[in-house]
């Protein structure tokens, strides 16, 4: 009975050492400097964007706003990580990036600070969306601004929609529609 238990709990322990991060342990710093924590977001469906605000594709800044108008809240978060990795797209510092994601684009969803998300220094967060090994769900390489990670409300990777991909898809539609 000893060795029984002394295996259940070797077993135990061995489990516990190889389970990969989850998408709620994750802390972040928003673009005003604050402590953004990802617990905030269980229940909830969540889309991770990587925005850059003088790239061709910056208008869907816009139509992230109209989907947070119409989805956001309760069930529905949207979370923009500004990166400067894809062709100087996103150059400025956090307060010139808030004022035009506020001013020019009337953003109202969080956006956090400025990171980096491809080589070396590529934030955790990133590493975790982009890694089967992480997330335990997929591998996807971010191809350029704009490429939007769907995490389910128990904190699964769901899907990807690439850059070119709108905001408003039908993918994004039927994503945000299931279980309602």
């Amino acid at each position: 009975m000893k060795k029984i238990l002394l295996l259940l709990f070797l077993l135990g322990t061995i489990t516990g050492f190889s389970q990969t991060k989850s998408f709620y342990d994750f802390k972040v710093t928003d673009i005003h400097g604050n402590t953004f924590d990802f617990a905030s977001l269980k229940g909830k469906k969540v889309m991770i964007v990587n925005t850059a605000s003088e790239c061709s594709l910056a208008p869907q800044l816009k139509k992230l706003q109209e989907l947070y108008e119409e989805y956001g809240g309760e069930d529905f978060e949207i979370i923009a990580f500004p990166c400067n990795d894809f062709a100087d797209h996103e150059p400025g510092k956090s307060q010139q990036i808030d004022n035009v994601y506020t001013q020019k684009f009337g953003i109202t969803f969080p956006v956090m600070a400025k990171i980096t998300i491809k080589g070396d220094n590529m934030n955790p967060v990133y590493k975790w969306l982009t890694s089967s090994k992480e997330n335990g769900t997929l591998d996807a390489k971010v191809m350029w601004n704009f490429q939007k990670f769907l995490v389910d409300e128990n904190g699964h990777v769901e899907d990807v929609i690439w850059p070119i991909g709108s905001p408003e898809s039908k993918r994004v539609e039927e994503w945000l529609q299931e279980d309602l």
